[in-house]
């Protein structure tokens, strides 16, 4: 009875097993939104530095779904700081006041260049402030 149940637990490890080390040999740049700890990070189950993440972010074409209908506080949850754009550098306090989203509510994360548009008190837009 024990060998089976170490059979069976070995059928079930060893895939397994092989299937993370392969993903994590095809997507092993920190820097890839597809990096299995980008990946885990996302879904909460990986503690990310936020300034690697939010540099990750600009790779993710799915990077919406992380903000997108969240409310200020389960954002602040995913990444922590929020800053009003009159808290952060001269260059992005300036591209919000001369966006077109210049009248509405909206937050950066900590001192990156995503901007987080809100209306109603959730997040309607995210924005990648390009340039420095």
């Amino acid at each position: 009875m024990a060998k089976k149940c170490i059979r069976v637990l070995i059928s079930i490890a060893a895939p397994l097993l092989i299937f993370i080390g392969g993903w994590i040999l095809m997507y092993p740049g920190s820097n890839d939104s597809k990096n299995i700890k980008y990946v885990l990070w996302k879904h909460g189950l990986y503690r990310m530095d936020i300034n690697t993440a939010t540099a990750v972010m600009v790779g993710d074409s799915a990077r919406d779904k992380l903000i997108i209908g969240r409310t200020k506080t389960q954002i602040q949850n995913i990444f922590g700081v929020l800053i009003a754009p009159e808290e952060t550098t001269p260059y992005y306090r300036n591209c919000y006041k001369n966006s077109a989203w210049k009248d509405m509510k909206a937050l950066y994360i900590d001192h990156s260049p995503w901007l987080i548009v809100f209306d109603k008190g959730k997040a309607i837009k995210l924005i990648l402030i390009k340039g420095s």
